[in-house]
């Protein structure tokens, strides 16, 4: 009952945005819940993903659902929190942040991404939040790119730039 799956109407239009920057990627599912961003991400051409979720019962079920639609080769399930994993410093061209929509888990996690700078050239950051959440400017190399809004439900998508110089 504290998992909120992204909707299905939310998470076509995420993959919609996306569609063409998800093939052999690195994709990290941040706050994973059930996983299924970073499984729809694995099953669309994805390399690999690693989900990362501190509640012992949703682990659980990231790993069952892993193995249920066989995709567990290409997954790495890290239970613990998202903030300390974010500073070990891998590295990954696609973030999903789907964080319990009252906390300031989005805001902290954004800056941890960006402190770090995980995300690598060219990577992107689809964030899930409520509708009337305003999120933080994020510093160079980041920029946001575009916010789209679902009913009471936004994603808002960031870039990360090249090392164009």
């Amino acid at each position: 009952m504290e998992t909120r799956p992204t909707t299905s109407k939310v998470k076509e239009s995420l993959f919609s945005v996306i569609q063409f920057d998800i093939e052999g990627r690195r994709v990290l599912d941040l706050f994973a819940g059930t996983g299924q961003l970073g499984i729809e991400a694995l099953s669309r051409g994805a390399a690999e993903a690693v989900f990362v979720e501190k509640r012992p019962d949703a682990v659980r079920l990231v790993k069952e659902n892993l193995a249920v639609c066989q995709l567990q080769d290409r997954a790495r399930v890290h239970a613990g929190d998202a903030m300390a994993y974010l500073r070990s410093g891998e590295k990954f061209d696609l973030i999903f942040l789907d964080p319990p929509y009252g906390s300031d888990l989005l805001d902290q996690a954004l800056e941890t991404i960006t402190a770090f700078d995980i995300c690598r050239a060219h990577g992107i950051i689809v964030a899930e939040s409520a509708a009337d959440k305003v999120l933080p400017v994020l510093a160079p190399p980041y920029r946001l790119y575009r916010e789209y809004r679902y009913g009471q439900i936004k994603l808002t998508v960031f870039h990360r730039d090249g090392n164009e110089d």
